[in-house]
């Protein structure tokens, strides 16, 4: 992770953070760089559960705006290059 820095070289980056941030700020640093970290790895590991899940019978009873935007090429968008219009 640290290349080629010895103990001295980890060692003084750690006293220039707690310089920096305090000793109070460290602790909440951290369990925010875990929560954050641990949000990325699910959505990671959710993501590619939805990519590799044979299609279900969910995809069927889908919105037409939610089957939209899971199939852009069957949208209801205008083809004139005008926005939608609201009924008035």
């Amino acid at each position: 992770m640290f290349g080629n820095m010895g103990f001295t070289e980890i060692a003084l980056l750690l006293v220039v953070v707690l310089l920096l941030f305090g000793a109070k700020r460290l602790p909440e640093i951290g369990a925010s760089m875990g929560k954050g970290i641990r949000e990325f790895k699910r959505s990671i590991s959710d993501t590619q559960d939805a990519l590799m899940r044979p299609p279900t019978e969910e995809s069927d009873r889908l919105s037409p705006t939610q089957s939209s935007i899971l199939d852009p090429e069957n949208s209801a968008a205008p083809t004139s290059g005008e926005p939608k219009r609201l009924s008035q």
